[in-house]
């Protein structure tokens, strides 16, 4: 994966079930391969997924780095989410898709500026998932 050359999964992308993960594994093949350009392995966004299945970020960065296929990451991961409800998965899901920043917040701030500056006519888009994929050219339907 270069990430100096195309964008990660969209944070929407599932990986058995979940929101976040592929763009979280996106980025640590990248790590992995030196082309990580200016994204972040283990940002804020991925540390929430880590916490929320008990992912150790540096564990998951070993395997991606030794795997041979993308089916050995999966394995690693796809017991971490069997221990979640679908009720569990569901509910992070629908909360993480929605998650914006803060009112009044440094977050928030940052929010509007990225926003301003790749889509100023979307005052529509409130959630860090769909401005990030603003933000790297994927289409987001306006909120009516």
């Amino acid at each position: 994966m270069d990430l100096t050359q195309t964008y990660p999964a969209s944070v929407k992308t599932k990986l058995h079930g979940i929101v976040q993960l592929q763009r979280t594994i996106d980025k640590g093949k990248a790590v992995a391969h030196g082309t990580v350009g200016e994204y972040h392995y283990d940002c804020p966004m991925d540390q929430a997924v880590f916490g929320f299945l008990g992912i150790d970020q540096q564990a998951l960065l070993d395997v991606i780095k030794s795997a041979k296929s993308d089916q050995e990451i999966n394995g690693y991961v796809a017991p971490f989410i069997q221990k979640k409800s679908p009720a569990e998965l569901d509910e992070w899901n629908t909360m993480w898709l929605q998650a914006g920043p803060d009112k009044g917040s440094e977050s928030e701030k940052s929010f509007l500026q990225l926003r301003s500056q790749v889509a100023p006519d979307r005052t529509d888009v409130m959630s860090w998932a769909d401005l990030l994929d603003l933000d790297e050219k994927r289409p987001v339907p306006k909120a009516v």
